[in-house]
C-alpha cells in the first residue's frame, strides 16, 4: 500500500488541496533523501487529515472485499504517525485480523513508535546484520524489551536491497541467511529471485538490482532452474515445514544464544514447552568452518552434563551431543544444522 500518486492520479483533479504547491503553482514531486521522485506527488496529510483517512480507510477496504488481509506499507515513516494510528485503529476495530508491515527503514526511534502505535508487523535492519556479533547483538534486542509491541519480519533481500554479502557469497549465502531468517524470526520474508540466488547489482557497490523488476517484467523458468540444480526452493520448503512442526520456532523472546570458539559460526536455540529447537549456522559463505559448540544446558531444559540426542531436520542423520561438541559447516554442501532436542 503506497500511499502517493503519480500525476495524473484522480485525486490531483478531485483534491488539489490533498498536495504541496510550489509558489509557481506545481505540485512538489516527493523525496526521501538522497534519492528523489519526479515521478510521484506525495500527500500534504496536514491540509485535510480527514478527508484524507476517510479516503484511505474506502481504499483499504475495497481490497479487503476481495480478499487482501495483508497490507505491507511502503515508507510510513514519511507520513504522520497520529494518521496511522488512526487508519491502522478504525480497520482493526471492524477487521482485527488485517496484518500491517511497516516497510521503515529509517531511524529506530520512528521504527519502534510505528511498532507502539499499531503496526502488527516491523521491516528490520537483518538485512545489514550478518555477523556473529551484529546478528547477536541485534537479536538479543529485539528478542527483550521491544518485542512486547515490536513484531520482526526478516527478509534477507527486498526490491531495493541487495546487500553485498549476498552479491559476493553465492549460493551458500542465500543458504545460510534464509537458515537464520526462517529461525530466528516468528516472520520471514524473501524477495522474488531469491530462490535462483539472483545476485548481480546494477553496479560495484550499490545494493539494487540490475534487473529490477520495480522497472520490467522479469518471467522465471522454475522448472528448468530445478532440474537443473540452480534453486534453493527445496531448502525454503524444508524450513517452512521445519517451522510448522516445531511451536518453538513460532515465538522470539524464547532465543537464547550458546557459546561457540569460532567467530564465524553462531548456535542458538528456543524453547516452547516440550518443544526444543538448537541450531548453528556457519556464517561465512567461503570457507568451511569448524567449531565447539558449548551448550547452556538449562536453556535447553536439561541438567548440565546431561547427554542429548539431537536430530538434524535438514538432513536427517541424528547425533549424540552433551555440553561441548564438534561442528564442521561445508558451504554448498551443510551449510546449518537445524536439531530437533529429543
Amino acid at each position: 500500500f503506497a500511499l502517493q500518486c503519480s500525476p495524473d492520479h484522480p485525486w490531483v483533479h478531485k483534491h488539489p488541496e490533498w498536495f504541496h504547491h510550489r509558489p509557481d503553482g506545481t505540485i512538489a514531486y516527493a523525496e526521501n533523501p538522497p534519492k528523489k521522485y519526479q515521478d510521484i506527488y506525495p500527500i500534504a496529510f496536514d491540509a485535510d487529515m480527514n478527508g484524507i483517512v476517510k479516503e484511505t480507510l474506502r481504499v483499504l477496504r475495497h481490497w479487503m472485499s476481495y480478499g487482501v488481509r495483508i497490507f505491507r506499507v511502503d515508507n510510513p515513516h514519511t507520513k504522520p504517525v497520529v494518521f496511522w494510528e488512526r487508519v491502522i485503529g478504525e480497520i482493526n476495530r471492524t477487521d482485527p485480523d488485517v496484518i500491517f508491515l511497516a516497510e521503515a527503514f529509517t531511524r529506530p526511534a520512528m521504527m519502534h513508535t510505528l511498532a507502539q502505535i499499531g503496526f502488527q508487523q516491523s521491516y528490520t535492519y537483518f538485512t545489514w546484520r550478518n555477523t556473529k556479533d551484529e546478528l547477536t547483538e541485534y537479536l538479543t534486542e529485539l528478542s527483550g524489551e521491544a518485542a512486547s509491541y515490536m513484531r520482526p519480519n526478516f527478509f534477507p533481500n527486498t526490491p531495493d536491497i541487495l546487500h553485498a554479502h549476498l552479491q559476493h557469497g553465492g549460493r551458500p549465502a542465500f543458504e545460510a541467511r534464509a537458515v537464520l531468517a526462517a529461525t530466528l524470526s516468528p516472520s520471514w520474508g524473501i524477495y522474488s529471485g531469491y530462490e535462483l540466488c539472483e545476485n548481480t547489482p546494477v553496479k560495484e557497490g550499490s545494493e539494487e538490482y540490475l534487473d529490477s523488476e520495480k522497472y520490467q517484467l522479469r518471467p522465471r523458468d522454475w522448472e528448468a532452474a530445478e532440474r537443473e540444480g540452480r534453486t534453493i526452493a527445496p531448502l525454503i520448503t524444508r524450513l517452512n515445514e521445519i517451522r510448522r512442526a516445531h511451536p518453538a520456532l513460532h515465538r522470539l523472546r524464547n532465543l537464547r544464544f550458546h557459546r561457540t570458539d569460532n567467530g564465524s559460526v553462531i548456535a542458538y536455540s528456543k524453547r516452547e514447552g516440550e518443544d526444543t529447537v538448537l541450531v548453528v549456522v556457519n556464517l561465512d559463505p567461503h570457507h568451511t568452518q569448524e567449531a565447539t559448540v558449548s551448550l547452556h544446558l538449562a536453556h535447553l531444559g536439561r541438567n548440565q552434563g546431561a547427554a542429548l540426542t539431537v536430530h538434524d531436520e535438514l538432513t536427517g542423520r541424528t547425533y549424540a551431543w552433551s555440553s561441548d561438541n564438534y561442528v564442521r559447516l561445508e558451504p554448498g554442501r551443510t551449510p546449518a544444522h537445524v536439531f530437533h532436542v529429543r
